[in-house]
């Protein structure tokens, strides 16, 4: 009896999870439709101008980076040209390095400024908007010619307003921002491949 009653809660505790997931994407479906689109035609034309994406953030935001230059590198879906886009989350003996010698905040923008060109794209990943790296990086491109897309969630903390395209998930729960977030970048990704590649 114990067994069933314990299989029962976990039931209960799982699909109110997923329900509480899929509540969060309906929400966007309303108030981040505008934000993806915008973004999408950002990263379209960042492409198509010859220049190149990079991506940053912290933690689990890190992972999305790697995560979605590798998408963009290798390929979603379409077999075509490799899309260039770096994750500035990647080389550990860069980001102890700078953030040994001068300091954490620094981690990528030091990398921006070995890397970074004018017309190139930053995305800046943070689940509260909040992350002093990000930030810093996210002015360092503004004031050398980058273009920004800034993917926060809750009320997008001290990023909100700070890219050229804010997207802002509409919850306050860290696990279901961080899920957005994905299906974010895989909606971006899966646009971005199409409208150049998929006609060929």
């Amino acid at each position: 009896m114990a067994d069933k009653e314990s299989g029962n809660s976990l039931i209960k505790n799982i699909t109110a999870q997923l329900e509480d997931s899929a509540s969060v994407k309906r929400k966007m479906m309303v108030s981040c439709v505008d934000s993806i689109v915008s973004a999408a035609k950002l990263m379209i034309g960042t492409i198509k101008s010859g220049a190149k994406i990079l991506l940053c953030g912290n933690g689990g935001s890190a992972a999305d980076s790697q995560h979605l230059a590798a998408e963009l590198v290798s390929k979603l879906k379409l077999e075509r040209s490799a899309i260039p886009a770096i994750a500035l989350t990647t080389n550990t003996s860069t980001l102890t390095a700078v953030a040994n010698d001068y300091d954490f905040s620094q981690i990528f923008v030091r990398q921006l400024e070995a890397f970074g060109k004018r017309n190139d794209l930053l995305i800046g990943i943070s689940t509260s908007g909040n992350s002093e790296d990000v930030l810093k990086a996210v002015d360092y491109a503004h004031k050398n010619g980058l273009r920004t897309i800034v993917i926060t969630g809750g009320n997008g903390g001290n990023l909100a307003g700070k890219g050229d395209v804010d997207i802002i998930v509409p919850s306050e729960d860290v696990q279901r921002i961080q899920e957005a977030h994905i299906t974010v970048g895989h909606i971006l990704c899966d646009i971005l491949e199409q409208s150049i590649f998929g006609n060929r």
